[in-house]
C-alpha cells in the first residue's frame, strides 16, 4: 500500500491542501487514516477518489454533490463522460490516466488515451494531456510516493502508442533536412524523445532515431556517416552540472552538425553555457514552435 500526505495529494491532484481539508470537513469527501503518531495519511484508493472528483469539477455537478458520491457513482460518471462531447477539460484526462496507472488498469488507460486522440489528435494529446501527466507522475516518483512499476506501466503503454503514431506518418521527402535523436549514456527515459520524433516527422523532416543510452563512440560514428543537420538529445537523469557542461563542450567541439538542441529542466540549463551550436528547449511546445520557424 502506498501512503500519501495531504501536501502530496495536493501536488498530484492540483487541489490546494486547504481546499482538500474543507472538502473533508464539510462533505466527508475523503477519510484519511491515522498513524500511531496520529499523523493523517491517505492510500491509493483515496488518491484515486480525489482524482475522480477533480476530473468532474467542470461538469454540471457541484463540488458538494461530487464529494458525497460513492466511488461506484463517480466511476460510472467518468465512464459516461468519456463518450460525451462536453468533456473538454484536459485535467479530466490527466487525472484519469494517473488513476489508471496507479491501479494498473490497462483497459481504462487505453480507453482514455483513445478518447484523447479523438478529441485532440496526437500532437495536442501529448502537449495537453500526456506531458502534464508525466510531469505529475514524475513528482510522485521523485517523492517516493509512486512505485517505479506504475511509472514503467504507463510509460510502456505510451511508447506503444507513439510508435504506432510514428509508423502511420507518410515518409519524408528525400530533400528534407535530417535530425538525429538520441539519449546520452545512462539516460533511459525515452517518452520525451519519442514525442519529439513524432513532432519532427509530422513537420516533414527526416529522423534517425538512436534511442537511449548511446555511447559517445557510437554517436560520433553515426554523425560522421549520416551527416545530419540537427541533433536533439534529452537530459532527464540528475547529473552533476559540471559533468553535463563537459558533455556539452564535447558536443560543441567534436561533432560536425549545424545545430544541437538540448531538452532539459530549466533549473539545469540556467547553470550551463550552451556554446555556439547548442540551443536549449524547455518543453515540447518549444520544439513545436522551433519547427514552425526553421526550414524543412
Amino acid at each position: 500500500m502506498d501512503l500519501f500526505s495531504i501536501s502530496e495529494l495536493a501536488k498530484y491532484s492540483g487541489i490546494k491542501p486547504h481546499t482538500i481539508r474543507i472538502w473533508e470537513k464539510r462533505y466527508k469527501a475523503l477519510k484519511p487514516n491515522r498513524s500511531l503518531g496520529n499523523t493523517r495519511y491517505y492510500d491509493n484508493s483515496q488518491l484515486r477518489r480525489l482524482l475522480n472528483i477533480t476530473g468532474l469539477l467542470d461538469s454540471d455537478h457541484k463540488v458538494s454533490e461530487l464529494c458525497v458520491m460513492p466511488d461506484a457513482k463517480l466511476e460510472a460518471m467518468h465512464w459516461e463522460r468519456r463518450f460525451s462531447p462536453a468533456a473538454e477539460s484536459s485535467e479530466y484526462f490527466v487525472s484519469q490516466l494517473i488513476a489508471a496507472a496507479i491501479s494498473y488498469d490497462e483497459v481504462h488507460f487505453v480507453n482514455i488515451f483513445s478518447h484523447c486522440l479523438l478529441r485532440y489528435g496526437m500532437k495536442d494529446t501529448y502537449l495537453k494531456v500526456l506531458y502534464p501527466m508525466l510531469l505529475r507522475m514524475g513528482l510522485m516518483w521523485l517523492n517516493d510516493t509512486l512505485p517505479s512499476a506504475n511509472e514503467h506501466f504507463a510509460s510502456n503503454l505510451i511508447r506503444q502508442k507513439l510508435f504506432t503514431a510514428i509508423d502511420s506518418l507518410p515518409p519524408p521527402k528525400s530533400t528534407a533536412s535530417s535530425w538525429l535523436l538520441f539519449l546520452p549514456q545512462n539516460e533511459f527515459h525515452e517518452i520525451g524523445l519519442l514525442m519529439s520524433y513524432y513532432l519532427i516527422r509530422l513537420s516533414g523532416r527526416k529522423v534517425i532515431y538512436l534511442g537511449s543510452n548511446v555511447p559517445d563512440s557510437s554517436l560520433k560514428n553515426a554523425v560522421k556517416e549520416i551527416k545530419p543537420e540537427h541533433l536533439l538529445l534529452f537530459f532527464v537523469h540528475q547529473n552533476l552540472t559540471e559533468d553535463t557542461q563537459k558533455y556539452l563542450d564535447h558536443l560543441n567541439s567534436g561533432l560536425n552538425v549545424k545545430k544541437i538542441y538540448v531538452a532539459a529542466n530549466p533549473i539545469l540549463t540556467n547553470k550551463l553555457k550552451p556554446g555556439r551550436k547548442i540551443n536549449f528547449l524547455g518543453s515540447a511546445q518549444d520544439l513545436d514552435k522551433l519547427l514552425s520557424f526553421i526550414d524543412v
